[in-house]
């Protein structure tokens, strides 16, 4: 004996499809719009970055700016940021050979490029990465490409932070010759491969929750005694030792070398 429920259809009526039969002619429209459904929300997540307004407009900027020939790189946006590439121009280079110090150059490069990126750090972590070329280092103060990318980053942040930059909106990374842009096999190549990357993210690295409020004592009620406090612990009394006397000096032997 079937189980029937109230309101439920029964398999006898011709809007239910059978085993084996094909399906009612709504669920195909049904699953096409399920499937449209899925791939809007996809594609919002894959342009979080591109719908925002702050770094649509730091792109166009930057962008003008290149044009201009005022710098040389590139910029480009995708789901997870804002990727702002600044490369060598000539033979005027961003630091000098084996050194973290920026030069002067890359000095008048990052104050073109100061008023941008710190309106875009009032709501976004700027991650500043080093690149070097694959010619390998080492030195005392470099031991690989490793230690010397990290470091000319470093120098760039502390650059920003002298132009009243937020200090938790940036950090510092260096990947050596680890991500090349363009085979290492000329001089001119390994120019583009030495530069300076400021990587905008999307989503912001999360701040501490707030403190809560100081714990206070809860007040006594009235008429009731008031809490005894603690006795200090009575301190020790360490008898003062008298100082040993001073050994009488050993007179140093006459006639020695």
């Amino acid at each position: 004996m079937r189980l029937k429920v109230k309101g439920m259809i029964d398999e006898s009526d011709p809007r239910v499809a059978q085993v084996g039969h094909p399906g009612p002619p709504w669920s195909i429209a049904y699953g096409d719009l399920m499937t449209e459904l899925v791939c809007f929300f996809v594609i919002l997540y894959a342009l979080s970055a591109a719908l925002n307004k702050d770094m649509q407009k730091a792109q166009q900027e930057i962008q003008e700016m290149i044009k201009e020939g005022k710098m040389s790189g590139q910029v480009a946006m995708d789901k997870e940021g804002l990727r702002i590439t600044l490369e060598e121009q000539s033979q005027v280079a961003f630091f000098e050979s084996g050194r973290a110090e920026l030069t002067d150059h890359m000095a008048e490069q990052l104050d073109k490029i100061a008023p941008v990126l710190r309106q875009l750090s009032e709501k976004h972590d700027i991650v500043v990465e080093g690149h070097t070329d694959n010619i390998p280092i080492a030195t005392r103060q470099f031991a690989s490409n490793w230690e010397l990318s990290t470091s000319r980053a470093t120098s760039v942040v502390k650059f920003m932070l002298g132009r009243n930059f937020t200090p938790k909106r940036l950090s510092a990374v260096g990947y050596g010759e680890n991500h090349p842009i363009v085979a290492n096999d000329s001089e001119v190549n390994r120019k583009k491969n030495r530069r300076v990357v400021f990587f905008i993210k999307t989503n912001p690295y999360p701040d501490a929750p707030a403190a809560g409020p100081p714990v206070t004592a809860k007040a006594a009620a009235p008429g009731a005694p008031p809490a005894e406090q603690p006795a200090p612990a009575a301190e020790a009394a360490v008898p003062a030792q008298e100082a040993p006397a001073a050994a009488p000096e050993t007179p140093a032997a006459a006639g020695g070398e």
